[in-house]
């Protein structure tokens, strides 16, 4: 009986060099089916009619409350210096307004952080909600 020379018990345990393109093909098939079948309907539209409305008017901007915190500790508030207790009425003050205002702070890069932390808490517990940090982007 003649055998094939690829299945001598020499080569046996040589790795196939061949790569095997059969299933490879067989999911670029079924790829290609599946967009043959789903392109008609991506471009189908309803078309209706929809109403018109002006929501422009409605939006209002809320203010802004500019507090500045120095190096050495002193803060103002829209360019007017203030004392911690002076601020902490402002603040509830602002926070009655409708819509609230937001709060942006403005701190030296030396400032301590027990200064800038005293005025989130302050501006926290008056019932402030949109605070945020104002920086400069670095060069």
């Amino acid at each position: 009986m003649a055998f094939d020379s690829r299945f001598s018990s020499r080569q046996s345990g040589a790795p196939m060099t061949e790569m095997n393109m059969i299933p490879l093909i067989d999911v670029m098939l079924v790829l290609l089916v599946i967009f043959i079948v789903t392109a008609p309907l991506i471009g189908q539209a309803v078309k209706i009619d929809l109403p018109k409305a002006d929501s422009s008017a409605g939006i209002q901007v809320p203010a802004k409350m500019a507090v500045s915190i120095s190096a050495d500790g002193t803060r103002h508030i829209d360019g007017k210096p203030v004392s911690r207790e002076e601020s902490r009425a402002l603040f509830v003050a602002a926070a009655q307004k409708k819509p609230m205002p937001e709060v942006h702070i403005y701190a030296d890069r030396h400032t301590d952080y027990q200064s800038v932390a005293q005025t989130l808490s302050d501006a926290g517990q008056s019932g402030l909600t949109r605070i945020g940090f104002v920086t400069q982007p670095e060069k």
